[in-house]
């Protein structure tokens, strides 16, 4: 019986890739922008989640990982739509780092992914 099972295909390893740390980060990055940018009249319509719409469709390779990668932008929408009712300095402050922090993380993976 164990030289049956060794020839069968092996069980589908999770999809997940080196740099999902950096890629789940910049999705949940994503959704904290998604609500800031808004709560603080961007006026920027759907642009955020069709960024991460984007992402979805170029890393969303298993339903599995669409949905750790939406958990990830949900995530950062929930957290920051619980800390911040109305736009202020502090949530401005959030949304300049994010914006810095995604486009380093984005540049990085840019880079190192082939």
């Amino acid at each position: 019986m164990m030289l049956a099972a060794a020839t069968l295909p092996a069980a589908a390893a999770p999809d997940s890739k080196p740099y999902d740390d950096r890629l789940f980060r910049l999705s949940e990055i994503l959704g904290a922008v998604h609500y800031l940018r808004e709560l603080c009249g961007a006026e920027e319509g759907q642009q955020w989640r069709e960024r991460m719409a984007e992402l979805l469709q170029s890393e969303g390779t298993s339903a599995l990982r669409k949905a750790k990668l939406t958990r990830s932008f949900n995530k950062g929408y929930q957290s920051y739509s619980r800390t911040y009712n109305t736009c202020s300095p502090s949530a401005q402050n959030a949304i300049n780092r994010f914006l810095a922090e995604g486009a380093t993380i984005a540049d990085t993976l840019v880079r190192s992914v082939p």
